[in-house]
This record gives structure tokens, sequence and C-alpha cells, in this order.
């Protein structure tokens, strides 16, 4: 059985760091507007993506560089510069979407892996065979493809494939949208998607022999008519595997939360982890899931045909609450930040990554224990760094407070709000 790689988002350093303690095997980042999340590229310059690189491989993981964007003939010198810089950086592919853009990579930086992004659409065995005569190694399927298709093109065609398991889906097909474009200037394709799709829309119908126009009434907010479900496949990791086609499990997600980055990762690292051990428990991980702030779940396409459902589109509302509230975040282990709120005598769930030692005992900071399977923390002083004294501590409080024993680096503090 292949043991599938997990791909995680790195929006940014912290992100990349999150990821890589939570179990990414590997991490896809961009910087500048070559990349298809122009908003979190502006979180890296040539720099600190240099630094991320070599943090990366100094974990002994891989990061893979995004130029997946569409590109006008005016961008071409700079995308020229752009391949040559990041050369220089020897990251382990780049996830490019554009034949004109892989043909650059091939001639500037040959020795650097080439992986297809899911925005060229790729279907079938033959444009898959074409894109490996060109020099791929591996494709980041369609997201329309469905399971026994992926097997079907994986007999066909020998190249590794890529599959997105989590995070938000497109209205569009395979995300090439123009809603964005026409309504706000900003252009999909190129980055700067405005996320129009999320909107509330009214509908009217009109009457062409008459031109009366009236409105279809649905609610005050009108109708989310393009809001796509999230992507949700956690429950079905076990089937996936069992079809021994698929190389890597990515996650979307480069401008989503630390939290969202550090839960999806464990997660689907706990996943493949149980199919290989054979204990897999779909239950716990769609529980985790449920956690994250969220859009409504779809299995989207690998797993079943669109025309099998109807219900992929969330029509009430373009974001729902999940099941818990994150409240802090400790990047070292010995201080956290506050992300929500944190009371004395307040319990809180200690997530960590995936086999983390967690101390348990008491001081007079507070109480560690177990319950139930899962570590708890209970304050009985909210002390900070500069030894100032708080009863309780709100979001934006910046000062660094003290953990009653070490936790593992990037552990989060959590709750159940229903």
């Amino acid at each position: 059985m292949i043991h599938p790689e997990i791909v995680a988002p790195a929006g940014n350093f912290m992100k990349l760091k999150i990821a890589l303690a939570y179990g990414a095997d590997a991490v896809y980042a961009g910087v500048s507007n070559f990349s298809l999340r122009a908003r979190t590229a502006r979180d890296f310059n040539y720099d600190t993506f240099k630094e991320a690189i070599d943090y990366t491989h100094d974990k002994g993981k891989k990061i893979y560089v995004t130029i997946n964007g569409f590109h006008f003939s005016s961008q071409i010198d700079g995308l020229k510069r752009h391949i040559l810089k990041l050369k220089e950086m020897n990251p382990d592919a780049f996830i490019v979407a554009s034949v004109g853009a892989m043909r650059l990579v091939k001639e500037i930086a040959p020795d650097i892996n080439i992986h297809v992004s899911t925005q060229a659409n790729i279907l079938n065995y033959l444009d898959a065979q074409v894109y490996k005569d060109m020099g791929a190694k591996r494709i980041v399927i369609a997201r329309e493809l469905g399971l026994k298709d992926a097997k079907e093109l994986k007999n066909h065609c020998d190249i590794e494939l890529e599959s997105f398991v989590h995070g938000s889906m497109c209205f569009a097909y395979s995300g090439r949208c123009l809603i964005s474009s026409v309504q706000s200037g900003r252009m999909s394709n190129r980055g700067s998607c405005a996320n129009d799709c999320r909107f509330a829309y009214e509908l009217y119908a009109k009457n062409p022999d008459t031109n009366t126009l009236f409105r279809l009434e649905e609610d005050q907010q009108g109708t989310h008519i393009f809001n796509s479900k999230d992507l949700n496949l956690s429950s079905y990791i076990q089937k996936i595997m069992q079809e021994n086609c698929i190389h890597a499990f990515k996650i979307e997600g480069r401008t989503k939360s630390e939290y969202y980055v550090a839960l999806t990762t464990r997660t689907y690292k706990m996943a493949v982890d149980d199919v290989l051990n054979n204990s897999f428990e779909a239950i716990k991980y769609e529980k985790e899931i449920q956690t994250l702030k969220n859009r409504g779940f779809t299995d989207g396409y690998l797993v079943s045909r669109v025309y099998e459902k109807n219900d992929s589109i969330n029509c009430d509302s373009s974001i729902e609450e999940g099941t818990h509230q994150v409240h802090a975040i400790s990047e070292n282990g010995e201080f956290f930040k506050c992300k929500g709120k944190i009371k004395i005598g307040q319990e809180y769930e200690i997530l960590a990554p995936v086999n983390s030692c967690i101390e348990t005992g008491e001081n007079k900071i507070g109480l560690v224990y177990e319950k139930n399977g899962k570590n708890f923390v209970v304050f009985k002083q909210l002390l900070a760094k500069n030894n100032k004294e708080f009863s309780e501590i709100h979001s934006g409080n910046e000062n660094e407070i003290f953990l009653p024993f070490k936790f593992p680096n990037y552990s989060f503090l959590r709750n159940n709000i229903r």
C-alpha cells in the first residue's frame, strides 16, 4: 500500500512551522504575485522564503513552491527572474499550472521537480501522459475527478498523483472563476480572488415579453447560491488508500488560521497512520474536523459523482462555527498568547502534535491532567513574563503568559462551545 504524503498549506512562516510540527510530510507555499494566493505570498519575501526552505529541509521534510497562476505576456520577464531566484533556494518542486511556465522551469531549473497544479484540469491519462512527457513528476488531479477514474489514470500512466482531501471548494470548474474579476476587478486566476461566491445574492425573474422584473424571495439575506461547502474526506481515507493510486493528500488553506493548519494536518496524519496500523476510526477524525469553523462539509467528487447528490452548496450562510473555540497558542511551550479568552478556574483542552508528551501535575500556575484520553489545563494564576498578573485575558493582549509546565511547541488551548 502506498504511504501517502500529507501536504499541508504554509501561508506564512509560522504556519509552515506548525504544519511540520503537526505531522506534514511536505508543505506548499509561494512568494510574490506569481502564486495563486497573492495575499499569503506577501507574508514571505525572498529572504524569509529561503529561510523557510532551509528550515523545512533541516526537519527532513519537503517544500513545494507555487507558481500556479496564469500569466500575461507582460509578466513573463518577471516570471523568469522569479524562477531563477527560487532555483537558487533549492525547493523540492515547483507547482505549475500553465504549460508555458512549465517550459520555463525546465529551461531555468532543470534539476527541480515539477508538479502540475489542479488548475490544469487533468482528468484523464492522455493528458497526464502529455505532462509526464514534458517532465512532470506529479500531477495534482482535477478536483472533479473520481477515485475510479484516478485509478484508471494511474494504470495507464506511471506518474505520481496528488489529490485534495480537505478545504475550501470553488463554485467554478477547478477554480477557474471570473466572478471576482467581473464584480470586484480582482483576478481569481492571478491570486486575488475576492471570494464573491461566498456573498449573499438576490434572485430575480424577468418576463421577456413585458420586461417585468420581480424578486424571488429567499430570506432577508438573499441566498448563498454559489457557496460550495468545504471538502472533507477524513472518514474516507481508508477507502482511498485501499485503491493504492494516490501518492499525496493535499490540504487546502494557505489563508486559514494557525489552528486550522494544525488541526487538519494532525487529523489526516492520524488517519493515514491508523490505516497503516489497522486501527482506522472514521468517527474520531470527523469529531476533530467538526471543531473547525466551516461552510458545512461535502465529500466532493473523489468518492461520489456530482450528479449523485445535491448537498454540495451551503445556501444558508457563508461560514458556520465549529464545535470548539481556540483561546490560546504557545509557540515555545513555555508561554502562551491569547487568541480568545483565558480565565482562572476555566478548563481548557490542550491540542498538541501527534504522539506529544504532556507533563501532568499541579503547581502555583495551574493544574494539568488527563481525562478521557485528552489533556486539559486549569489556570490558578495568570502571570505574564513581565510579572504582571491578570484575572482573565482577552484576545489582543500581547503579553506572554506562563504555562504551568513545558508544553509541546505550537500547542493550542481550546474548549467546546456547544
